[in-house]
């Protein structure tokens, strides 16, 4: 049950970093609740089959943790790549006539 718990809180997390981090144009709105909740549970279900006690607060630590890494990553690398890709294609598509 505590699998559960720990996903609706990294799917929360990555909604509310959704909104702290800028560059939220490029992607949308439940991308990063969904990055926070897979990480979240793939994570505690990782150290779960590792033995740790699912009562333990370290379980908790890490797991939530490894959620809000997750969410950043792909919040700050996303706009970037996201940003160049589409530059590329414009360049392309307008054969260099036209650039931002």
């Amino acid at each position: 049950m505590e699998i559960v718990f720990v996903t609706v809180i990294g799917a929360g997390l990555g909604g509310l970093i959704r909104y702290l981090v800028p560059g939220r144009r490029t992607y949308g709105l439940a991308l990063l609740p969904a990055v926070g909740a897979a990480a979240t549970s793939g994570v505690w279900a990782l150290l779960v089959w590792l033995g740790w006690p699912f009562d333990g607060g370290w379980i908790w630590t890490v797991s939530i943790l490894a959620g809000i890494a997750a969410d950043l990553a792909v919040a700050l690398l996303l706009p970037r790549t996201r940003d160049a890709a589409d530059a590329r294609a414009l360049h392309e598509l307008t054969g260099g006539r036209l650039s931002r």
